[in-house]
């Protein structure tokens, strides 16, 4: 019998730094940044019309229906076993599909920082080692990937911070590097659109802890103020960091992949440690994108592995840990092939980071969609079960909510797969591979789910009479 994955071990601040492990990303801060001084603008309505109703939903879901299987659960409560099936499906392997854009901004940075001659073919190996060595940490004992989580919290707040706060010494030495007005700061459509959805990408992940349910103390407490209280420093620390960029960097030479190294490069430039402290910054971001890939896959896995009806290698758990192995070595090989077929495909470092994560964007935002409609659902249809944290409001308030999330993360999918739509254009020699990418596994996803659900496993059986 799988022992270590059982034990309640994470209480409020562990919660609290798992949560900003997951869904503060460094990888996309020059994304957002990209957007220009607008961005604040965007940030502030993304705060108030998003993350706050995202919170209180993820968190009365959490603490309601309670499980390992977190938004596979609540799906299947909303709308039955088969769009489980599909919700999960989406949600785990999003990560294989994202897992390369993440470690190929990690090669890219190794290069910058210390190997500039750094070929195709060496980045490519560092990935693929990149992305078995995050299998390895999730298949041994959970204790070692809460801890990597909150080392890897840590020191995405220590880049944060020193980030914006350099940059702001930066400004008033040298003044801000693009003009910081009410009127900039206003959201607009114009420049970076194409990046706006990052903003909302970099938001999501609040309920991932919820798959963790079995080794969080006293969750129906804890969970709602983890959530909460972290989407609230995630959004400020957001901010900080943006604008630590900006007040560096010129808003046409933020890069995907050099522009956190770059706009170091000038925050420290009068500095007599100047080499020291952008390659020991370096070395911070990418501990901290390893240790990103780390939840993500430990969190996805356990969903996955919950539910019954992916095939049933997938539910394969570690002999003596108890550990997801069977997804989180799925997980791995989805990784491995995308990294191979893309660096046949893009051109530069840039062009293959964004059409990884543009379409591993895509595949990861359909669930949220039905995250917010089984809330609305449960709510109407299943009053009865206590909820010992409820989301406040009345029915018209709750429809509000439900919708505005809906709203933001339908027009982030439309945006990653048409970024020039408020242009009134379609590009579709960007766009074709996308739609053909996400046609292809919505595909194997119902291929899948109707095979399995055909000949039902005795945890499928199970599932339909809990």
């Amino acid at each position: 019998m799988p022992t270590s994955t059982t034990t309640r071990q994470m209480g409020l601040v562990s919660q609290i730094l798992f949560i900003l492990c997951s869904v503060l990303i460094i990888d996309t801060l020059t994304a957002a940044a990209a957007l220009g001084t607008g961005v604040i603008g965007w940030w502030i309505v993304t705060l108030l019309f998003f993350v706050i109703p995202y919170a209180l939903i993820a968190a009365e879901l959490g603490t309601s229906y309670p499980s390992d299987g977190g938004i596979y659960s609540w799906v299947k409560r909303a709308f039955g076993l088969k769009m489980a099936a599909r919700t999960t499906w989406l949600y785990w392997i999003n990560v294989g599909l994202w897992m390369p854009a993440v470690y190929i901004l990690f090669a890219g940075m190794v290069a910058e920082l210390f190997l500039p001659d750094l070929g195709l073919g060496w980045r490519v190996a560092i990935c693929i080692a990149l992305i078995w060595l995050t299998v390895g940490f999730c298949n041994v004992s959970v204790h070692v990937g809460v801890w990597v989580s909150q080392v890897g919290a840590l020191l995405k707040i220590i880049v944060i911070t020193t980030l914006g706060g350099a940059g702001f010494y930066y400004a008033l030495k040298h003044g801000m590097a693009n003009d910081l007005t009410l009127r900039s700061m206003l959201p607009s459509l114009e420049g970076g659109v194409s990046f706006l959805p990052a903003i909302i990408y970099n938001l999501l992940g609040l309920e991932l802890i919820a798959c963790l349910g079995k080794t969080l103390k006293d969750p129906v407490r804890t969970m709602p103020r983890a959530m909460i209280g972290a989407s609230v420093i995630i959004a400020a620390l957001y901010l900080f960091g943006t604008l630590g960029i900006l007040a560096a960097l010129p808003v046409e030479k933020v890069g995907l992949i050099a522009g956190i190294t770059d706009a170091s490069r000038i925050l420290f430039a009068d500095s007599p440690w100047a080499d020291t402290l952008v390659s020991g910054l370096g070395i911070l971001v990418l501990l901290t994108l390893i240790s990103n890939m780390v939840n993500w896959t430990m969190g996805s896995s356990r969903a996955a592995a919950e539910a019954g009806e992916l095939p049933a290698y997938v539910a394969r758990r570690h002999p003596r840990y108890g550990s997801p192995m069977g997804a989180n070595t799925v997980t791995g090989i989805v990784a491995t092939l995308v990294i191979l077929a893309y660096a046949l495909l893009a051109q530069s470092n840039d062009e293959l980071f964004w059409s990884v994560f543009a379409f591993s964007s895509t595949i990861f935002l359909m669930p949220y969609l039905l995250l917010f409609a089984s809330f609305l659902r449960l709510r109407r249809r299943d009053p009865l079960t206590p909820r010992a944290f409820k989301a406040p409001g009345g029915r018209i308030l709750i429809a509000l909510m439900t919708a505005s999330g809906l709203l933001f993360v339908l027009g982030a999918l439309l945006l990653f797969l048409f970024p020039q739509l408020p242009e009134g254009q379609i590009d579709w020699h960007t766009s074709a591979p996308l739609l053909i990418g996400l046609l292809l596994t919505l595909g194997i996803e119902e291929w899948l789910v109707s095979r399995s659900l055909a000949t039902p496993t005795t945890q499928q059986l199970n599932a339909q009479t809990n």
